[in-house]
């Protein structure tokens, strides 16, 4: 099985960086609405066709990427075994596991889903170190862009102090910027850095 990851390329749109910056500065939550975007028609497919894995794996990308809660602080992976869709990663939120298993639960041709997506626990020191990282990374010159950006294209994901970057930047000098910065935010342990190179 292949697992493939929904990096930013096919995240959820943020409405707006003012909107999410003024909802973690407000410590009200870190949920963004995504943009709505058109839901594309399905077509008859079966497990035997040929395209069926190809048509599969971008139905279940584009079914993820429309998850109105999906942030900037959630990760989603999913593997594909036949007519089997097993969900991975972690969130913030309840809400965005249940609603990813709904939504891939109703795409043509699949017949089971396995969801072992994590929930992260509460933390206000989690949540604190999350604003940190989101100024210290977002609001850095060079990195700026993939805030701008109509899909933003970093994950921060952090469990227990510990940071995870997860998604895809332009080049290594951006993927190494990051790092530094998620590592001068106070409080964290470590930093994992899984960012990709896609140019």
């Amino acid at each position: 099985m292949k697992r493939a990851k929904i990096g930013w390329e096919f995240g959820a749109m943020l409405l707006g960086v003012a909107i999410l910056t003024a909802g973690l500065l407000a410590g009200t939550g870190v949920m963004v609405r995504a943009a709505g975007v058109s839901v594309v028609s399905q077509q008859a497919h079966t497990r035997d066709s040929a395209h069926f894995a190809d048509w599969l794996k971008n139905e279940v990308h584009h079914q993820l990427a429309l998850l109105p809660y999906y942030s900037i602080f959630d990760n989603l992976e999913y593997s594909i075994d036949g007519a089997t869709v097993t969900l991975q990663g972690q969130v913030v939120h309840a809400t965005i596991k249940d609603d990813a298993e709904n939504a891939v639960k109703k795409i043509e041709g699949v017949e089971k889903v396995v969801n072992n997506i994590e929930i992260l626990p509460p933390s206000p020191d989690d949540d604190q170190i999350r604003r940190a990282e989101y100024h210290s990374i977002y609001g850095f010159g060079p990195l700026e862009k993939y805030a701008t950006s109509s899909v933003a294209s970093i994950h921060i994901i952090v469990k227990g102090g510990h940071v995870t970057l997860e998604g895809v930047v332009d080049n290594q000098s951006d993927k190494d910027t990051a790092n530094i910065r998620a590592n001068s935010v106070a409080n964290v342990f470590s930093v994992t850095n899984n960012l990709k190179v896609v140019k």
